[in-house]
């Protein structure tokens, strides 16, 4: 096995859109100022401003401009982690999540209401209820706070981002689990017409939705109202489709994703990337179009949860060893997606599953091998790419090759060496 030839790699850089804001706390402040519904809200007023459990940049900092205004205003701010079931829908997992993003009550100088109890303040036409956590209903207005962005399971006018926080992510696990069993039947819709039914029910005070550029940093902020939400969050998801990253090439033998976890993404990695999706909902197989999936460690920030590494074909055994599987257990089931728990084929170093990998898609050997490897599907900035693709690469201005041509480099223990940064290896 250690004579095997494995192809030659190079560094590529992807220049991606880059956002020039800078002052992040200050975009916020002005963009709750600028929006109407904020100067609505009576002093004294209990405000629960619902956080999630996703890496986003500089949450923390955004978290606590948020806070800032509301006591400017004179309002009580606290927050409710709006999180589904993540963290073993537990309110010690959602507050270590939330610790996790520098979000606690010590850093933000307001509460952190975690309580797992909800409430059902109605049902759709479908026989759906809508589930909200009690300690949200419990304040004068509800308040959320979320990027916008594609969500991994489905195409639609409305995906991740506010819409979802408010029925998905304020409803608990029971909210998580009744969204995701109705829309087997009914369709990733379901999402906007609770959305929409509990805007009507609930006092809610507008929200902040977060855009992206393409390296993962926070590009702006809008305030947007409760009337208008649903229809400001279809304009901007549109948005986020122009500037998101995405692998550059297509046809790939292997894919090398050096870590997953639930910090990345809901399903540990972002299908939008992948181009790959198994579920009872539906599957697809697009662009990039990979062959094989080999993931190598999950991510520290993940707390264990490993949901979503049933999409990847071979893994390692030490990102088995680091799997919590209860946590996982309980994400993949509320989402109606046990697949996405399922354990792949684990090797005890790198260089046999790349060997399986490639082996296992029709090459008798890995030297000519379409092979990319990244970070994680959120930092797709840097990747290493494999002689096969320098006739794709062109004259591609969006692409540098940083380096020289070496062959794909293996430690003692017959694991990658370090190839980015924060490479855990």
């Amino acid at each position: 096995m250690n004579n095997t030839l494995f192809p030659q790699m190079i560094r590529v850089k992807q220049h991606l859109y880059t956002s020039s804001l800078t002052d992040i706390e200050g975009a916020v402040a002005g963009a709750l100022d600028a929006c109407p519904d904020s100067h609505k809200l009576k002093k004294g007023a209990a405000i629960a401003v619902a956080v999630g459990s996703r890496g986003i940049d500089g949450i923390d900092g955004v978290t606590a401009a948020c806070i800032a205004f509301f006591k400017k205003l004179g309002c009580r701010p606290f927050i409710v982690p709006a999180m589904g079931s993540h963290g073993g829908a537990t309110p010690e997992g959602q507050e270590r999540i939330l610790a996790g993003l520098g979000i606690t009550a010590e850093t933000m100088g307001v509460p952190v209401r975690s309580d797992m109890a909800t409430e059902a303040v109605g049902r759709l036409d479908c026989g759906m209820n809508v589930f909200v956590a009690r300690e949200a209903l419990a304040a004068d207005y509800i308040f959320p706070v979320n990027r916008v962005k594609p969500h991994t399971k489905f195409v639609g006018d409305i995906e991740s981002g506010l819409a979802k926080m408010l029925v998905v992510g304020l409803g608990k696990a029971d909210g998580a689990s009744e969204i995701h069993r109705f829309a087997v039947t009914e369709s990733f819709d379901i999402i906007r017409r609770a959305a929409e039914f509990m805007i009507s029910a609930c006092r809610i005070a507008g929200g902040l939705a977060i855009l992206e550029d393409g390296h993962g940093q926070i590009d702006r902020v809008e305030a947007v109202s409760a009337t208008g939400l649903i229809e400001t969050e279809k304009t901007l998801l549109k948005e986020t489709y122009r500037k998101m990253a995405r692998i550059p090439f297509d046809g790939v033998d292997i894919l090398v994703v050096d870590k997953i976890g639930k910090d990345i993404s809901g399903i540990g990695m972002d299908s939008n990337v992948t181009g790959r999706h198994r579920d009872i909902t539906g599957d697809f197989f697009t662009a990039p179009h990979v062959k094989r999936i080999f993931v190598r460690h999950l991510s520290p920030a993940s707390d264990g949860n490993a949901n979503g590494i049933g999409l990847a074909d071979f893994t390692t055994t030490r990102l088995v060893h680091a799997i919590d599987r209860e946590k996982t257990r309980i994400n993949a089931l509320a989402a109606i997606s046990p697949e996405k728990a399922a354990i792949p084929m684990a090797f005890d170093s790198d260089r046999e599953a790349v060997l399986a990998a490639a082996r296992s898609c029709g090459l008798a050997s890995p030297e000519n091998a379409r092979i990319i490897r990244i970070e994680d599907t959120r930092h797709l900035e840097t990747m290493m790419v494999s002689r096969a693709f320098e006739p794709d690469m062109g004259d591609n201005p969006a692409l540098t090759m940083a380096g020289d041509w070496s062959e794909m480099a293996f430690d003692d223990q017959g694991n990658l060496n370090c190839g980015f940064d924060n490479d855990p290896a």
